[in-house]
């Protein structure tokens, strides 16, 4: 439980995705006095009736800031990160300095870099802290976080990061480090994706029992963490979005963009990411990232399994 004696009590938490809501729904469980922030108003008002007595919904990222020790950051992009810390009501208009920013929000290293820049210059600390293991591990707290700043950002985040992971990496003292290695876990997952889909599609093409696939590949030595995760959602027909596609086309593009930057040739990540494309360009951009199985189908005349009603 938390000390609510210590200005760390107070948490501000920043866009309930599905990361974000659980992440926020750990830190209450633990004790603490949760604030939280989303453009969606009903989705906050819901986390504050599920939460009642150790949350409220803040109006704006300034005002869920306003004496919070530590303010956590879970949007989509570098850019809504940015918004969020410095745009009109943002968290710098009234965080109290010493107060810590963790931004949860995979982008490019030196954007965490620069960002970090602007919030220390207003007397808060800052760490890169990019997140894994999906909306389930968010609610139950078990999240890895790949974390990356100066060690009094480190201190002050700890009460959190103690709420939401099971595994907490300390990647170094500078921020764009932890960002770095998300990168190369979202390479990673990224194409196993892509590849889980495109096996489970071929396997329909063979006429085989997509479920027996399922579990034999899970039981052999082809299966990754994502074939295991997302193939239920394809045997289900189940594209509600746990991680949308989108992700995937923004993840795997800043790849892309270190890559080229970099003059480092990156051929199976630039693949994944043209498949997210087209399923992206398709229509399922908002859809759970496992539609690119629905990609394969639809290029080769193929039928998944739906999901019943």
């Amino acid at each position: 439980m938390a000390d609510l004696a210590s200005p760390a009590a107070k948490v501000a938490v920043i866009g309930l995705g599905s990361m974000g809501y659980g992440m926020a729904s750990s830190l209450a469980r633990a004790g603490f006095d949760v604030v939280v922030h989303d453009v969606r108003a009903e989705v906050a008002a819901r986390f504050v009736a599920e939460h009642a007595g150790r949350s409220r919904p803040a109006k704006s990222p300034a005002e869920a800031a306003a004496g919070a020790g530590i303010i956590v950051i879970v949007v989509v992009n570098a850019d809504q990160t940015a918004a969020v810390l410095s745009g009109e009501g943002g968290v710098l208009e009234r965080a109290a300095p010493g107060a810590v920013a963790i931004s949860c929000v995979t982008m490019a290293p030196e954007r965490a870099r620069s960002l970090a820049r602007d919030v220390t210059a207003r007397g808060l600390l800052f760490l890169d802290a990019p997140i894994s293991g999906g909306a389930q591990k968010a609610q139950e707290g078990a999240l890895t976080v790949l974390a990356s700043g100066a060690p009094a950002a480190f201190a002050a985040a700890e009460p959190a990061l103690n709420a939401v992971a099971a595994k907490l990496y300390r990647l170094g003292d500078e921020p764009g480090i932890g960002a770095s290695f998300k990168i190369i876990n979202q390479l990673l997952a990224g194409v196993h994706i892509a590849a889980a889909c495109e096996a489970i599609a071929l396997a329909r093409r063979l006429g085989l029992d997509l479920a027996k696939v399922y579990e034999v590949i899970t039981a052999s030595a082809g299966n990754s963490w994502m074939f295991a995760n997302r193939v239920p959602h394809i045997l289900e027909g189940d594209y509600a979005p746990r991680s949308a596609v989108s992700i995937f086309t923004k993840d795997l593009g800043i790849v892309a963009d270190i890559a080229r930057s970099e003059s480092f040739p990156a051929p199976v990540a630039s693949a994944a990411l043209q498949m997210f494309l087209m399923t992206a360009a398709a229509g399922m951009a908002h859809d759970d990232d496992s539609s690119v199985a629905r990609l394969f189908a639809k290029i080769a005349g193929l039928e998944l399994p739906e999901r019943k009603i």
